[in-house]
């Protein structure tokens, strides 16, 4: 099931980020988050009406993906940038692809136009999500994150909706 995030489902959450933290250059965060800071990031999106969503499977959720203001000037209030994270017991089981059909079709009941996703790369199973779903590779830094003592690049993939 994919519903809305409560924050009740914020120390899941953040126990399934962590795991990215702490093992994978996936997100550049270094440190672990706590649950109040990520009930404190599904307020935010909350505020600014952006959706973040859980996929729930027997009572625990499994997985989430949310979308944040792109940038803070006006003129990009058409464009958010969204991201998916599940928990690597549930990977390749189409709940990335269920997160995001149901996050895109948010995004167009509120007038989204453009959704941008930054990927850490090299990551084979992300880019062919996003893929999955129209999105084309817009940009690629080179080297501009470092963790585990390596220098990692990231891709930028965009759809418009």
């Amino acid at each position: 099931m994919i519903r809305k995030a409560v924050i009740e489902d914020a120390q899941r959450i953040a126990s399934i980020y962590n795991h990215y933290i702490e093992h994978t250059c996936i997100t550049f965060e270094l440190d672990p988050v706590s649950a109040d800071e990520i009930a404190r990031r599904i307020e935010e999106c909350g505020n600014n009406e952006l959706p973040w969503l859980v996929a729930e499977h027997g009572d625990q959720v499994i997985g989430y993906c949310y979308a944040t203001k792109w940038k803070g000037r006006s003129a990009y209030k058409y464009s958010v940038e969204a991201t998916v994270y599940l928990d690597p017991r549930v990977t390749a089981k189409g709940w990335g692809s269920r997160l995001y059909q149901a996050l895109l079709e948010q995004l167009k009941t509120r007038g989204i136009h453009a959704v941008i996703c930054g990927i850490a790369l090299p990551n084979t199973a992300s880019v062919a999500l996003h893929e999955k779903f129209g999105m084309q590779k817009v940009a690629h830094f080179k080297e501009v994150g470092r963790k585990f003592d390596q220098w990692v690049d990231v891709g930028y993939w965009q759809c418009l909706l």
